[in-house]
């Protein structure tokens, strides 16, 4: 997000650079390979970037506490790019002009729509100006539905195929990881992806669930488990204060495990102020 305000501010002080950096049709004289990439840092105005990057931390930010940092950016920036090749793909069978330029983060927000839709499927989502929720699998399906049908009826001008692509990216990168995980569990009884009743989630190996993942991100490392112990005369006076220690993070831990738990039958929206507190708590351990 940081990275694409920066951009914007170049934009509008060196006017330039939108032109050099935006994705132009592969033919055309003003290609250049790197486009693939800086195009999607790049911006119209302040309404095309401010719900770009509305999006990307209203979902983003969910994905990125369950998956990791690092795996976060490589999905992201797969999808942009796989956008930006779709775009292409459009132009080069004359489903898209191959005139003009195409800038902005929409191909890898959506890839971020699609995974929060298949990671938090249950999620309830408040759509202007829908006066009721909808679950988030719904919204997604419903969003790519409207993207595919805008993009075979419409020229407004929107790069409605690249939007495709990025969901599409998406998509094979949520399966293959998946895959990855299944041959993973067979092989050492642990997996990148866990798949519950509500939600498929990724997860960084060890048989975790989601849950699980999102549990360490937010207080620290898993803790060990307490184990019974006979106490005599002579014992070191450092294991009771351990004990003690390690009984209070365990009963942290089985705190927020039956708070993520609601999340995940019930949504966010389920927990009450003191949970949500307690979980935000945690977080910032």
């Amino acid at each position: 997000m940081l990275l694409n305000l920066v951009v914007f501010v170049l934009q509008l002080a060196i006017k330039p650079i939108t032109g050099y950096g935006a994705l132009y049709y592969l033919e055309s004289p003003y290609f250049y390979p790197f486009q693939l990439v800086t195009y999607m840092f790049m911006h119209a105005d302040f309404m095309h970037i401010f719900f770009n990057m509305f999006a990307l931390w209203m979902f983003g930010r969910f994905i990125e506490q369950a998956w990791g940092s690092k795996r976060f950016l490589i999905y992201y920036m797969l999808c942009g790019i796989g956008a930006g090749l779709a775009q292409e793909i459009g132009q080069a069978i004359g489903l898209i002009s191959p005139y003009g330029s195409t800038i902005g983060a929409s191909g890898a927000v959506f890839g971020v729509l699609l995974a929060f839709g298949m990671t938090f499927p249950e999620e309830k989502l408040f759509i202007i100006p829908f006066p009721f929720p909808i679950k988030a699998k719904w919204f997604v399906l419903i969003y790519a539905a409207i993207e595919l049908l805008e993009g075979m009826h419409s020229s407004d001008n929107v790069a409605h195929y690249a939007h495709l692509g990025g969901m599409v990216v998406g998509l094979f990168l949520i399966l293959y990881w998946k895959l990855q995980a299944k041959k993973k569990r067979k092989t050492a009884g642990g997996g990148y992806w866990n798949t519950t009743t509500t939600a498929g989630g990724y997860d960084r190996g060890g048989g975790e669930s989601i849950w699980s993942r999102l549990q360490k991100s937010m207080g620290g490392k898993k803790q060990p488990k307490v184990k019974m112990h006979i106490s005599y005369e002579n014992e070191s006076p450092h294991y009771n204060k351990d004990h003690e220690y390690n009984a209070r993070k365990a009963a942290d831990s089985a705190e927020i495990d039956r708070i993520l738990d609601k999340i995940r039958k019930g949504g966010y929206s389920s927990l009450t102020a003191d949970e949500k507190k307690r979980l935000f708590d945690a977080s910032n351990k």
